[in-house]
């Protein structure tokens, strides 16, 4: 259990003992019901981290809404995007261990977290992860319920594949950016589970080195 909903629904609570202390017990349903769902909403099952290797797990529970390709600093990357209804864990979790280099936080709009402006548009929070000679992005977007980003780590902490490193409240959006030569294992509209669901396999970094150059060799021909 995040300790978010004990906070919610302790809230709840005290407000359901003052209305039922002023209006009657029958008024004490709704905040109970809403404290119940409280509780609910911010538990954090634990997870079996997947050890195949290369193996880049689901940053979050969810539906896969997207795979295909984005641009990030002039080059291509691959992109999966997983939508989180309010009925999804909301706890976020590492894709691969790693040290974090960078973390980039950016206010924007509160898009319905299925469109795809909502991947730039958003507020969110940009996350690098370094590993293993492969760079792995993600992403934490808020969404149109979701107006808080937690994230609890740092530039230069080492995190491990499917560590709890965040969570967005209510219904949010996560992309994973990849190198284009990882082995995507997911389509759209599969579900996948945070910690426990394999997105993709990296290939070895001399592969992906050797990749990536003749990737950049074909692009100067043209």
């Amino acid at each position: 259990m995040v300790r978010d909903g004990y906070y919610y629904a302790l809230g709840l609570c005290v407000v359901a003992a003052v209305v039922g202390w002023l209006a009657g017990p029958v008024y004490v349903l709704v905040p109970l019901v809403l404290a119940a769902f409280f509780l609910w909403f911010f538990r954090d099952p634990e997870r079996v981290i997947p050890a195949d290797a290369g193996a880049v797990v689901s940053p979050a529970d969810g539906k896969v809404t997207d795979v295909g390709t984005a641009e990030l600093n002039g080059r291509p990357r691959t992109r999966i995007s997983i939508f989180l209804s309010v009925f999804d864990v909301h706890v976020n979790r590492s894709p691969v261990a790693g040290t974090i280099t960078k973390v980039e936080y950016r206010h924007g709009r509160f898009h319905n977290a299925m469109s795809a402006a909502s991947a730039v548009e958003n507020e969110q929070n940009i996350v690098t992860v370094e590993g293993d000679g492969h760079t792995v992005i993600f992403k934490q977007i808020a969404g149109v319920l979701a107006r808080r980003i937690v994230f609890t780590k740092k530039p230069g902490d080492r995190v491990e594949r499917g560590e709890r490193v965040g969570l967005i409240k209510f219904g949010s959006r996560t992309d994973i950016l990849l190198d284009p030569a990882a082995d995507v294992c997911v389509a759209v509209g599969d579900r996948v589970r945070g910690g426990a669901s394999v997105l993709a396999h990296l290939p070895p970094a001399e592969t992906a080195g050797l990749a990536a150059a003749g990737a950049q060799k074909e692009k100067r021909a043209r």
